[in-house]
């Protein structure tokens, strides 16, 4: 059986995924802010930890660029301590505050009205905002069609010989663009629309998961959602579970029998 070039391999597996664990309803929130706010947090942590710093600014209704440009620092500082670095965090969330009133007077929707690789740039060249934290605004507050890469992305590439592990984010992050570029949404719900299917990195539906969005961006949407699934359950970093893995027949060391069943 010829070796499948990258992009058919990240189209089957989306295809697989997504036909085992339906939609994923990323990102959770109730606001594009609070996906922005999330995006700075979830830095170096687990989401676990972020949702309970989320839960600390909810209850103070301070989700909102007000909220934080009105809070003490020393305040923003305890609010989001569990996501750790907390006085890196609450320094960047200020920043960006700063960012958005002074280049577009607080308004998200003149920011997101910017074409995306000039808006990109701009985010890259504040502090602490790296390519996955960007391109995380850009695609879930946003609705600009850029692809997420993160550790889980890496390590599945990699373990399927696809990319190796230590790729440039840039190579990555547009060998799925281009793969996924011709796939068409499915309004396929998850499960019951309610209820999270076990072992994926399903949410329960948000007003920002279920929000209206382009073709593209949701399909980088949900890819990125169903990688997490993989990298969270199945692909994990000391003891991958291979064997009960939904991707296991594409591995270079699956059967040629199991692989040629999966549809390009």
């Amino acid at each position: 059986m010829p070796k499948r070039s990258p992009a058919s391999q990240i189209r089957a597996i989306y295809r697989e995924l997504f036909y085992v664990w339906g939609r994923q309803h990323w990102w959770p929130a109730a606001s594009r802010f609070e996906v922005i706010i999330g995006a700075f947090l979830t830095q170096n942590t687990a989401w676990t930890n972020v949702e309970r710093a989320l839960k600390q600014l909810r209850s103070r209704r301070l989700l909102t660029p007000a909220g934080i440009r009105q809070t003490p620092i020393s305040d923003l500082e305890k609010l989001v301590r569990s996501a750790g670095y907390f006085r890196q965090k609450a320094a960047r969330l200020k920043n960006f505050v700063a960012y958005l009133d002074s280049r577009y007077s607080g308004s998200l929707d003149r920011m997101f009205a910017r074409p995306t690789s000039a808006l990109r740039e701009e985010l890259l060249a504040l502090n602490g905002v790296g390519p996955e934290t960007a391109d995380s605004i850009l695609l879930y507050a946003g609705n600009h069609p850029v692809f997420v890469v993160d550790a889980y992305t890496r390590r599945i590439l990699d373990r399927h010989g696809i990319l190796p592990s230590n790729a440039p984010y840039e190579e990555i992050r547009e060998l799925f663009e281009a793969a996924l570029r011709s796939e068409k949404w499915c309004k396929e719900t998850c499960g019951d629309g309610s209820t999270p299917i076990p072992n994926g990195s399903c949410h329960c539906p948000s007003r920002m998961s279920t929000a209206k969005r382009d073709n593209l961006a949701q399909i980088y949407n949900e890819m990125h959602g169903l990688i997490v699934g993989v990298g969270k359950h199945y692909c994990l970093k000391a003891k991958p579970r291979c064997d009960e893995c939904p991707l296991r027949t594409f591995l270079p060391q699956a059967t040629s029998s199991e692989a040629s069943s999966k549809v390009l």
